[in-house]
């Protein structure tokens, strides 16, 4: 019996289902049941809440969902061989689990909602933590159709969603998660915690999204930092000659000196930039 259900350990369900983690699968399963129900509280109110979870495995970070109240888990899972664990979670919690097997870089979930609070939690796999973050982050119209997000990096990654300018982390992710969301660090969990252990501290996220970003086109966004900090070292007034409009136009209707580096500029700077952007573009 673990400490907040009455299935097994997770180590024999492991043994049971032949779950051995796979490195291209990105698996590293944590097995620390306590561990999992300190992440799924992160995401409280869980009551009236439908949880999207990625990479569930088998199904640590489910059980605690579904324990602490979740009102409904929805998990997308890829490994065939973690579907009969999961479904055996499905039996304990009748009607409050759905496992979807595909690729969540694929998966668009909201057919699947029915109204009500939905939040994002997952142990990332590592190999598509970023993509499936930034295609989150990238959702149009926004607001999106998830309330919050907690989410598992690892912990260079988790650094750069909440650095700021000036700040050695800062890049281009910084500056998409800054503009849509606040993002937070709650807690790091150490290699030890996983199986197999990761080369790697990792940490979990806690991400918002604003109701209100500052407005700009998201593409137009994405092209100003990619010049920006594509050429990071180089000053503002060189590295976006590559947008084909002149750069000081954009730089000063902006508001920032042509001799400043991306680092250095906050997340209103390049809205700002991007605004600007469009307007000589038309």
């Amino acid at each position: 019996m673990s400490a907040i259900d009455d299935l097994p350990p997770l180590r024999e369900v492991i043994r049971q289902h032949d779950l051995s983690a796979r490195k291209s699968l990105g698996q590293n399963f944590l097995l620390d049941l306590n561990l999992t129900a300190r992440i799924a509280r992160a995401a409280e109110p869980l009551t009236e809440t439908t949880v999207i979870e990625v990479g569930p495995g088998p199904g640590g970070l489910t059980r605690a969902l579904l324990a602490l109240g979740a009102r409904r888990v929805i998990a997308i899972e890829r490994d065939d061989r973690a579907i009969a664990a999961l479904a055996d979670i499905a039996a304990r919690y009748p009607g409050r689990l759905e496992i979807v097997s595909g690729d969540a870089l694929a998966f668009d979930p909201r057919p699947m909602l029915a109204g009500g609070r939905v939040c994002i939690v997952a142990n990332l796999p590592y190999n598509i933590a970023t993509p499936l973050l930034i295609g989150w982050l990238s959702v149009e119209p926004w607001p999106p159709w998830f309330d919050a997000m907690v989410l598992m990096f690892q912990r260079e990654v988790a650094e750069r969603l909440v650095a700021r300018e000036d700040e050695a982390a800062y890049g281009r992710l910084s500056v998409l998660t800054g503009w849509r969301c606040e993002a937070k660090i709650l807690f790091d969990v150490a290699p030890s915690a996983f199986v197999p252990p990761p080369k790697v501290t990792s940490s979990v996220v806690r991400l918002v999204p604003r109701p209100q970003p500052e407005p700009c086109r998201l593409r137009a966004l994405e092209r100003i930092t990619e010049a920006a900090f594509g050429q990071r070292r180089k000053m503002l007034r060189q590295s976006l000659k590559s947008l084909g409009v002149d750069p000081l136009v954009l730089l000063e209707a902006a508001g920032i000196e042509p001799t400043r580096r991306a680092e250095t500029v906050p997340v209103s700077g390049f809205v700002a930039m991007a605004r600007a952007f469009e307007t000589a573009r038309a």
